[in-house]
Protein backbone atom coordinates (compact mmCIF):
# COMPACT_ATOMS: atom_id res chain seq x y z
CA UNK A 1 0.00 0.00 0.00
CA UNK A 2 1.07 3.59 -0.63
CA UNK A 3 0.74 6.39 1.88
CA UNK A 4 2.25 9.80 2.46
CA UNK A 5 4.59 8.51 5.16
CA UNK A 6 6.91 6.86 2.64
CA UNK A 7 8.02 10.23 1.28
CA UNK A 8 6.30 9.95 -2.09
CA UNK A 9 3.95 12.82 -2.98
CA UNK A 10 0.41 11.85 -3.78
CA UNK A 11 -0.53 11.37 -7.45
CA UNK A 12 -2.51 13.93 -9.43
CA UNK A 13 -6.13 14.64 -8.65
CA UNK A 14 -7.87 14.67 -12.01
CA UNK A 15 -10.96 16.43 -10.64
CA UNK A 16 -9.81 20.00 -10.12
CA UNK A 17 -6.36 21.30 -11.10
CA UNK A 18 -4.81 18.95 -13.62
CA UNK A 19 -3.75 19.66 -17.19
CA UNK A 20 -6.58 17.29 -18.11
CA UNK A 21 -9.07 19.76 -16.61
CA UNK A 22 -7.54 22.61 -18.62
CA UNK A 23 -8.21 20.65 -21.80
CA UNK A 24 -11.83 20.16 -20.72
CA UNK A 25 -12.31 23.92 -20.27
CA UNK A 26 -10.87 24.53 -23.73
CA UNK A 27 -13.03 21.79 -25.25
CA UNK A 28 -16.23 23.17 -23.74
CA UNK A 29 -15.37 26.71 -24.84
CA UNK A 30 -14.75 25.44 -28.38
CA UNK A 31 -18.05 23.63 -28.78
CA UNK A 32 -17.58 20.18 -27.29
CA UNK A 33 -20.99 19.59 -25.74
CA UNK A 34 -19.87 16.74 -23.47
CA UNK A 35 -16.29 16.98 -22.25
CA UNK A 36 -15.60 13.67 -20.47
CA UNK A 37 -13.95 15.20 -17.38
CA UNK A 38 -14.48 18.17 -15.02
CA UNK A 39 -13.42 21.58 -16.27
CA UNK A 40 -10.72 23.71 -14.69
CA UNK A 41 -12.23 25.82 -11.91
CA UNK A 42 -9.62 28.57 -12.25
CA UNK A 43 -10.22 29.05 -16.00
CA UNK A 44 -13.81 28.35 -16.99
CA UNK A 45 -15.24 27.87 -20.48
CA UNK A 46 -17.29 31.05 -20.07
CA UNK A 47 -14.11 33.04 -19.49
CA UNK A 48 -12.43 31.45 -22.51
CA UNK A 49 -15.44 32.31 -24.70
CA UNK A 50 -14.72 36.03 -24.20
CA UNK A 51 -12.24 36.02 -27.11
CA UNK A 52 -12.34 35.02 -30.78
CA UNK A 53 -9.38 32.64 -30.69
CA UNK A 54 -7.87 30.32 -28.08
CA UNK A 55 -4.16 29.49 -28.33
CA UNK A 56 -2.60 26.70 -26.24
CA UNK A 57 1.21 26.77 -26.21
CA UNK A 58 2.78 23.68 -24.62
CA UNK A 59 6.42 24.16 -23.64
CA UNK A 60 7.80 20.68 -23.09
CA UNK A 61 9.46 20.46 -19.68
CA UNK A 62 8.48 23.87 -18.28
CA UNK A 63 7.92 22.93 -14.64
CA UNK A 64 6.70 25.41 -12.07
CA UNK A 65 10.07 25.20 -10.30
CA UNK A 66 11.92 26.08 -13.50
CA UNK A 67 9.71 29.13 -13.99
CA UNK A 68 10.12 30.18 -10.35
CA UNK A 69 13.84 29.58 -9.91
CA UNK A 70 15.47 30.31 -13.25
CA UNK A 71 14.64 34.02 -13.49
CA UNK A 72 14.83 33.53 -17.25
CA UNK A 73 11.15 34.13 -18.02
CA UNK A 74 9.94 37.38 -16.42
CA UNK A 75 7.29 37.99 -19.11
CA UNK A 76 5.76 34.55 -18.64
CA UNK A 77 5.92 34.96 -14.87
CA UNK A 78 4.00 38.24 -15.10
CA UNK A 79 1.05 36.38 -16.63
CA UNK A 80 1.17 33.38 -14.27
CA UNK A 81 -2.32 32.38 -13.18
CA UNK A 82 -2.04 29.13 -11.22
CA UNK A 83 -0.16 25.87 -10.84
CA UNK A 84 -1.52 22.66 -12.35
CA UNK A 85 -0.42 19.08 -11.97
CA UNK A 86 0.73 16.80 -14.72
CA UNK A 87 -0.69 13.36 -15.37
CA UNK A 88 0.87 10.08 -14.22
CA UNK A 89 3.41 9.25 -15.35
CA UNK A 90 4.64 12.82 -15.70
CA UNK A 91 6.06 12.34 -19.16
CA UNK A 92 5.54 13.56 -22.71
CA UNK A 93 4.00 10.41 -24.17
CA UNK A 94 1.22 10.37 -21.58
CA UNK A 95 0.68 14.13 -21.18
CA UNK A 96 0.87 15.21 -24.83
CA UNK A 97 -1.63 12.49 -25.71
CA UNK A 98 -3.94 13.95 -23.05
CA UNK A 99 -3.60 17.40 -24.64
CA UNK A 100 -4.37 15.98 -28.09
CA UNK A 101 -7.20 13.65 -27.07
CA UNK A 102 -8.79 15.24 -24.00
CA UNK A 103 -8.50 11.86 -22.25
CA UNK A 104 -6.64 10.78 -19.13
CA UNK A 105 -3.85 8.18 -19.50
CA UNK A 106 -6.24 5.65 -18.00
CA UNK A 107 -8.42 6.09 -21.08
CA UNK A 108 -5.97 6.68 -23.94
CA UNK A 109 -3.72 3.97 -22.53
CA UNK A 110 -0.30 5.54 -23.15
CA UNK A 111 1.81 4.76 -20.11
CA UNK A 112 5.29 6.07 -20.95
CA UNK A 113 8.14 6.19 -23.43
CA UNK A 114 8.59 2.43 -23.73
CA UNK A 115 5.39 0.39 -23.85
CA UNK A 116 4.85 -3.32 -24.17
CA UNK A 117 1.94 -3.83 -26.57
CA UNK A 118 0.45 -7.27 -26.13
CA UNK A 119 -1.69 -6.86 -29.25
CA UNK A 120 1.44 -7.00 -31.40
CA UNK A 121 3.77 -8.74 -28.93
CA UNK A 122 6.37 -5.96 -29.06
CA UNK A 123 7.83 -3.17 -26.97
CA UNK A 124 7.82 0.20 -28.75
CA UNK A 125 9.17 3.63 -28.07
CA UNK A 126 5.66 4.89 -28.61
CA UNK A 127 6.22 8.41 -29.95
CA UNK A 128 8.62 7.48 -32.79
CA UNK A 129 6.92 4.04 -32.89
CA UNK A 130 10.21 2.16 -33.09
CA UNK A 131 10.68 -1.28 -31.50
CA UNK A 132 13.35 -2.27 -28.98
CA UNK A 133 14.10 -5.49 -30.87
CA UNK A 134 17.59 -5.87 -32.35
CA UNK A 135 18.14 -3.78 -35.51
CA UNK A 136 18.21 -6.80 -37.89
CA UNK A 137 14.54 -7.54 -37.24
CA UNK A 138 13.27 -4.00 -36.83
CA UNK A 139 10.50 -3.10 -39.29
CA UNK A 140 10.08 0.42 -40.53
CA UNK A 141 7.80 2.64 -38.46
CA UNK A 142 4.21 2.44 -39.76
CA UNK A 143 2.90 5.22 -41.95
CA UNK A 144 -0.31 7.08 -41.26
CA UNK A 145 -2.36 4.61 -43.34
CA UNK A 146 -1.20 1.61 -41.31
CA UNK A 147 -3.98 -0.50 -39.72
CA UNK A 148 -1.79 -0.59 -36.61
CA UNK A 149 -2.63 3.03 -35.73
CA UNK A 150 -6.38 2.62 -35.09
CA UNK A 151 -5.57 -0.57 -33.19
CA UNK A 152 -3.12 1.16 -30.86
CA UNK A 153 -4.85 4.56 -30.63
CA UNK A 154 -8.55 3.73 -30.67
CA UNK A 155 -10.01 7.10 -29.69
CA UNK A 156 -10.93 10.33 -31.48
CA UNK A 157 -8.69 13.36 -31.21
CA UNK A 158 -9.64 16.51 -29.36
CA UNK A 159 -9.71 18.41 -32.65
CA UNK A 160 -12.33 16.07 -34.11
CA UNK A 161 -14.67 16.87 -31.22
CA UNK A 162 -14.47 20.65 -31.36
CA UNK A 163 -17.03 22.85 -33.03
CA UNK A 164 -14.50 25.26 -34.45
CA UNK A 165 -11.59 25.38 -36.84
CA UNK A 166 -8.46 23.83 -35.31
CA UNK A 167 -4.79 24.31 -36.16
CA UNK A 168 -1.63 22.63 -34.90
CA UNK A 169 1.85 24.17 -34.98
CA UNK A 170 4.35 21.35 -34.78
CA UNK A 171 8.13 21.02 -35.25
CA UNK A 172 8.87 19.97 -38.80
CA UNK A 173 10.86 16.97 -37.54
CA UNK A 174 7.72 15.34 -36.10
CA UNK A 175 4.81 17.07 -37.86
CA UNK A 176 4.25 14.26 -40.36
CA UNK A 177 5.26 11.35 -38.12
CA UNK A 178 2.67 8.56 -37.83
CA UNK A 179 1.98 9.36 -34.17
CA UNK A 180 1.58 13.08 -34.76
CA UNK A 181 -0.43 12.73 -37.96
CA UNK A 182 -2.86 10.35 -36.28
CA UNK A 183 -3.30 12.56 -33.21
CA UNK A 184 -3.87 15.75 -35.22
CA UNK A 185 -6.81 14.38 -37.22
CA UNK A 186 -9.43 17.11 -37.44
CA UNK A 187 -6.85 19.92 -37.43
CA UNK A 188 -4.73 21.64 -40.05
CA UNK A 189 -1.03 21.16 -39.35
CA UNK A 190 1.59 23.86 -39.93
CA UNK A 191 5.22 22.71 -39.52
CA UNK A 192 7.91 25.09 -38.27
CA UNK A 193 11.69 24.82 -37.84
CA UNK A 194 12.81 27.70 -35.60
CA UNK A 195 11.34 29.54 -32.64
CA UNK A 196 10.86 32.76 -34.69
CA UNK A 197 8.99 30.73 -37.31
CA UNK A 198 6.72 29.30 -34.62
CA UNK A 199 5.67 32.77 -33.49
CA UNK A 200 5.45 34.14 -37.04
CA UNK A 201 3.05 31.36 -38.00
CA UNK A 202 1.12 31.93 -34.80
CA UNK A 203 0.69 35.62 -35.62
CA UNK A 204 -0.66 34.75 -39.07
CA UNK A 205 -3.15 32.23 -37.70
CA UNK A 206 -4.36 34.67 -35.04
CA UNK A 207 -5.14 37.32 -37.67
CA UNK A 208 -8.14 35.39 -39.03
CA UNK A 209 -11.69 36.48 -38.27
CA UNK A 210 -13.01 32.91 -38.09
CA UNK A 211 -12.82 31.58 -34.50
CA UNK A 212 -9.91 29.19 -34.12
CA UNK A 213 -8.34 26.86 -31.60
CA UNK A 214 -4.57 26.81 -32.13
CA UNK A 215 -2.39 24.21 -30.42
CA UNK A 216 1.38 24.73 -30.55
CA UNK A 217 4.11 22.47 -29.21
CA UNK A 218 7.67 23.59 -28.42
CA UNK A 219 10.14 20.81 -27.44
CA UNK A 220 13.52 22.51 -27.06
CA UNK A 221 13.48 23.15 -23.31
CA UNK A 222 12.91 19.44 -22.70
CA UNK A 223 15.76 18.52 -25.06
CA UNK A 224 18.39 20.71 -23.40
CA UNK A 225 17.17 19.92 -19.87
CA UNK A 226 17.66 16.20 -20.48
CA UNK A 227 21.16 16.74 -21.83
CA UNK A 228 22.53 19.52 -19.66
CA UNK A 229 20.26 19.68 -16.59
CA UNK A 230 17.41 21.88 -15.50
CA UNK A 231 19.58 24.64 -14.06
CA UNK A 232 22.08 24.70 -16.90
CA UNK A 233 22.98 27.76 -18.93
CA UNK A 234 21.56 26.01 -21.98
CA UNK A 235 18.17 25.50 -20.31
CA UNK A 236 18.08 29.10 -19.10
CA UNK A 237 18.96 30.44 -22.55
CA UNK A 238 16.30 28.30 -24.21
CA UNK A 239 13.62 29.46 -21.79
CA UNK A 240 14.76 33.08 -22.07
CA UNK A 241 14.45 32.94 -25.87
CA UNK A 242 10.91 31.60 -25.62
CA UNK A 243 10.05 34.25 -23.02
CA UNK A 244 11.34 37.01 -25.29
CA UNK A 245 9.26 35.71 -28.22
CA UNK A 246 6.21 35.54 -25.95
CA UNK A 247 6.82 39.11 -24.78
CA UNK A 248 7.18 40.31 -28.36
CA UNK A 249 3.84 38.68 -29.19
CA UNK A 250 2.22 40.54 -26.31
CA UNK A 251 3.44 43.93 -27.53
CA UNK A 252 3.05 43.51 -31.31
CA UNK A 253 -0.21 41.59 -31.41
CA UNK A 254 -2.91 42.94 -33.75
CA UNK A 255 -6.18 41.31 -34.73
CA UNK A 256 -9.22 39.74 -33.06
CA UNK A 257 -9.11 39.23 -29.28
CA UNK A 258 -7.30 36.04 -28.30
CA UNK A 259 -6.55 34.01 -25.19
CA UNK A 260 -2.91 32.91 -25.05
CA UNK A 261 -2.48 29.96 -22.67
CA UNK A 262 1.01 28.63 -21.91
CA UNK A 263 1.62 25.46 -19.92
CA UNK A 264 3.71 22.28 -19.98
CA UNK A 265 3.43 18.53 -20.05
CA UNK A 266 5.66 17.93 -16.99
CA UNK A 267 8.41 19.39 -14.86
CA UNK A 268 11.96 18.14 -14.25
CA UNK A 269 14.48 17.07 -11.67
CA UNK A 270 18.21 16.40 -12.06
CA UNK A 271 19.64 12.95 -11.37
CA UNK A 272 23.44 12.69 -11.04
CA UNK A 273 25.24 9.57 -12.33
CA UNK A 274 25.64 8.15 -8.83
CA UNK A 275 21.85 8.04 -8.51
CA UNK A 276 21.33 5.94 -11.64
CA UNK A 277 20.61 2.24 -11.10
CA UNK A 278 21.41 0.07 -14.10
CA UNK A 279 20.37 -3.56 -14.36
CA UNK A 280 23.91 -4.37 -15.51
CA UNK A 281 24.78 -4.11 -11.82
CA UNK A 282 21.82 -6.24 -10.74
CA UNK A 283 21.85 -9.43 -12.84
CA UNK A 284 19.76 -11.35 -10.31
CA UNK A 285 17.04 -8.75 -10.64
CA UNK A 286 17.24 -8.78 -14.43
CA UNK A 287 16.90 -12.57 -14.40
CA UNK A 288 13.48 -12.21 -12.75
CA UNK A 289 12.06 -10.22 -15.66
CA UNK A 290 10.10 -11.66 -18.55
CA UNK A 291 11.01 -8.69 -20.76
CA UNK A 292 12.94 -5.40 -20.48
CA UNK A 293 11.69 -2.64 -18.23
CA UNK A 294 9.07 -0.35 -19.74
CA UNK A 295 7.77 3.10 -18.89
CA UNK A 296 10.23 5.69 -17.62
CA UNK A 297 13.47 5.96 -15.69
CA UNK A 298 11.46 7.44 -12.81
CA UNK A 299 8.48 5.09 -13.05
CA UNK A 300 9.47 1.73 -14.50
CA UNK A 301 7.09 -1.13 -15.24
CA UNK A 302 8.37 -4.62 -14.45
CA UNK A 303 7.00 -7.74 -16.15
CA UNK A 304 8.02 -10.52 -13.78
CA UNK A 305 8.35 -14.23 -14.50
CA UNK A 306 5.65 -15.90 -12.37
CA UNK A 307 8.08 -18.40 -10.86
CA UNK A 308 10.46 -15.56 -9.86
CA UNK A 309 7.92 -13.20 -8.30
CA UNK A 310 8.88 -13.91 -4.68
CA UNK A 311 12.57 -13.58 -5.48
CA UNK A 312 11.92 -10.32 -7.37
CA UNK A 313 10.09 -8.69 -4.47
CA UNK A 314 12.67 -9.89 -1.96
CA UNK A 315 15.52 -8.50 -4.08
CA UNK A 316 13.89 -5.05 -4.28
CA UNK A 317 13.33 -5.02 -0.53
CA UNK A 318 16.88 -6.10 0.30
CA UNK A 319 18.85 -4.13 -2.29
CA UNK A 320 16.79 -1.22 -3.66
CA UNK A 321 14.48 -0.11 -0.84
CA UNK A 322 16.53 3.08 -0.38
CA UNK A 323 15.90 4.14 -3.94
CA UNK A 324 12.58 2.65 -5.04
CA UNK A 325 9.06 1.85 -3.90
CA UNK A 326 7.62 -1.33 -5.40
CA UNK A 327 3.88 -1.18 -6.04
CA UNK A 328 1.59 -3.62 -7.86
CA UNK A 329 0.57 -1.78 -11.01
CA UNK A 330 -3.01 -2.94 -10.52
CA UNK A 331 -3.03 -0.92 -7.28
CA UNK A 332 -2.00 2.25 -9.12
CA UNK A 333 -4.76 1.68 -11.67
CA UNK A 334 -7.33 1.04 -8.95
CA UNK A 335 -6.32 4.14 -7.02
CA UNK A 336 -6.72 6.32 -10.10
CA UNK A 337 -3.08 7.30 -10.59
CA UNK A 338 -3.49 7.02 -14.36
CA UNK A 339 -6.89 8.71 -14.23
CA UNK A 340 -10.52 7.81 -13.66
CA UNK A 341 -12.52 4.96 -15.18
CA UNK A 342 -13.55 3.67 -17.59
CA UNK A 343 -10.00 2.46 -18.21
CA UNK A 344 -8.51 1.44 -21.52
CA UNK A 345 -8.88 -2.29 -22.18
CA UNK A 346 -5.09 -2.61 -22.54
CA UNK A 347 -4.08 -0.43 -19.59
CA UNK A 348 -3.20 -3.30 -17.24
CA UNK A 349 -1.01 -5.01 -19.81
CA UNK A 350 0.76 -1.73 -20.59
CA UNK A 351 1.62 -1.06 -16.93
CA UNK A 352 3.27 -4.40 -16.16
CA UNK A 353 2.97 -6.47 -13.00
CA UNK A 354 4.76 -3.99 -10.76
CA UNK A 355 5.81 -0.34 -10.94
CA UNK A 356 9.10 0.86 -9.51
CA UNK A 357 8.44 4.39 -8.26
CA UNK A 358 11.84 5.97 -7.79
CA UNK A 359 12.47 8.00 -4.64
CA UNK A 360 14.21 11.36 -4.33
CA UNK A 361 16.33 11.81 -7.49
CA UNK A 362 17.00 8.13 -8.23
CA UNK A 363 16.44 6.61 -11.66
CA UNK A 364 16.54 3.05 -13.01
CA UNK A 365 17.50 1.92 -16.51
CA UNK A 366 18.21 -1.24 -18.43
CA UNK A 367 20.22 -1.28 -21.63
CA UNK A 368 19.85 -3.87 -24.33
CA UNK A 369 23.12 -4.92 -26.01
CA UNK A 370 22.39 -3.17 -29.31
CA UNK A 371 21.15 0.10 -27.79
CA UNK A 372 23.32 3.20 -27.81
CA UNK A 373 23.80 4.29 -24.22
CA UNK A 374 23.13 7.90 -23.34
CA UNK A 375 23.23 9.76 -20.07
CA UNK A 376 20.42 12.03 -18.96
CA UNK A 377 20.98 14.67 -16.33
CA UNK A 378 17.44 16.04 -16.36
CA UNK A 379 14.69 13.44 -15.90
CA UNK A 380 10.96 13.22 -15.31
CA UNK A 381 8.15 10.67 -15.13
CA UNK A 382 7.86 10.40 -11.35
CA UNK A 383 5.60 12.00 -8.76
CA UNK A 384 7.95 14.43 -7.06
CA UNK A 385 6.66 17.96 -6.67
CA UNK A 386 9.12 19.32 -9.22
CA UNK A 387 8.09 16.76 -11.84
CA UNK A 388 4.36 17.08 -11.22
CA UNK A 389 3.82 20.84 -10.85
CA UNK A 390 3.45 22.88 -14.05
CA UNK A 391 2.49 26.55 -14.49
CA UNK A 392 -0.54 27.91 -16.27
CA UNK A 393 0.19 31.29 -17.86
CA UNK A 394 -2.72 33.21 -19.36
CA UNK A 395 -2.94 36.44 -21.30
CA UNK A 396 -5.96 37.95 -23.03
CA UNK A 397 -4.75 40.15 -25.89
Amino acid sequence: MIDASNGMPLPPDYTWGNLLNLVQSIAAACGDANPPHPELSSLTPDELRETRHIVLLVVDGLGQKTLDDSGAAPRLATHWRTTLTSVFPSTTASAITTFMSGLAPSQHGLTGWHMYLEEIGRTLAILPMTPREPPPVQPAAPDVTSPLLPELFDYPTLFQRLGRESWVLSPQSIAASPFNAWHTRGAKVVPYVTLPQLFEQLQLLMAAETPRFIYAYYPELDTVSHRFGTGSDQARETLAAFDAAFGDLMTRRQGPPTWILVTADHGFIDSPPERVITLDDHPRLAACLARPLCGERRAAYAYVLPERCVEFKRYIEEHLSESAILVPSAELIGRGWFGPPPVHRRLASRAGDYTLLMKDNWTIKDWLPWEKRCAMIGVHGGTSTDEMRIPLITAKI
